[in-house]
């Protein structure tokens, strides 16, 4: 049984946030969840005076000082998000509001440890000053650094799922075999699990040119490491696989060779994936190199949410 008592959802009054609002709705519905929406508002500054020969003047933009938000605003933006909520069907869901001034990717982390968030889920496009931080350093940065599970949900291709059980009814999960993708064969089964739910398993193969004919290697050490990594690959994911789950989750062993991130979109298309499942690396040198060659990629390019895990 997954927790999931508490979804974080950050929202910045786009459609896109309102369609990421619809699928935590759906969640929190169907796990009895609180749901705390949170705006993070960029803060406002002023430039502190000094006295020069008993005159006042500014002093350089660099000591601008941020100025607190009138009680009369935070009110205004917490009556807005009222308002934006209330275009999505909340019935049954406690809900939360708050707003907070500052770093995006600060304020919701901080947001997601005060409330011990079981999950964040987030739109992957805004608008305006805040389409930049949601598609890249922001999502970045909160995907490697959050705590809990995260879920990106893209732009809107049709309307959010009635039910959560929509959301999960078909579960690719790609795995690396690493720590961080162990979580997330763990929480995928667990998900496929609550859900009576189709789970795609797979691993990608690399190391092999990627040309049309691959499949088709010339050189006898191609051949041989291709086998061996199949048989390799096979045998971990059987292991990974609890001996009964063929009862509850029908689970298909998939394996691909080539780009991770290019095969893992190309499944999930072509396999009608509701829901994706990735473990994430951490923050050194070579886990952001997988970041921003696999998850990244996906969580980019995906056309149905992604659900991220931290090792």
């Amino acid at each position: 049984m997954i927790d999931m008592k508490a979804i974080l959802c950050p929202v910045d009054f786009s459609e896109f946030s309102r369609h990421a609002l619809a699928h935590t709705v759906r969640l929190a519905r169907w796990f009895d969840s609180t749901v705390t929406v949170l705006h993070v508002s960029p803060p406002q500054v002023r430039p502190p005076s000094v006295v020069f020969g008993g005159l006042p003047g500014p002093i350089p933009p660099i000591d601008l000082l941020p100025v607190p938000a009138a009680p009369d605003q935070r009110d205004e933006i917490l009556a807005q998000m009222s308002s934006f909520a209330a275009t999505v069907n909340t019935n049954g869901v406690e809900i939360r509001f708050v707003t907070r001034e500052g770093s995006p990717v600060r304020e919701i982390l901080v947001e997601a440890e005060r409330t011990r968030s079981n999950l964040l889920v987030l739109g992957t496009h805004g608008h305006s000053g805040f389409e930049r931080f949601i598609l890249g350093s922001v999502t970045e940065r909160i995907l490697r650094k959050a705590a809990c599970p995260v879920l990106t949900v893209p732009p809107p291709v049709d309307k959010a799922p009635a039910d959560a059980l929509q959301i999960f009814s078909r579960i690719l999960c790609a795995a690396d075999f690493s720590e961080a993708s162990q979580k997330g064969i763990d929480y995928a089964l667990a998900l496929a699990k609550e859900a009576d739910a189709e789970l795609l398993l797979m691993h990608v193969i690399e190391g092999v040119p990627d040309t049309p004919d691959w499949q088709q290697p010339t050189g006898p050490a191609v051949v041989e490491y291709l086998r061996l990594s199949e048989h390799d690959a096979l045998a971990r994911m059987r292991a990974a696989l609890p001996s009964d789950a063929q009862v509850w989750c029908r689970p298909q062993m998939i394996l691909a060779t080539g780009k991770p991130y290019h095969e893992i979109l190309r499944v999930a298309r072509e396999r009608d994936a509701h829901l994706i499942v990735l473990g994430v690396h951490g923050r050194n040198a070579i886990d952001r190199l997988f970041f921003g060659s696999t998850a990244n990629h996906v969580v980019r390019t995906a056309t149905c949410p992604v659900l991220t895990l931290r090792a």
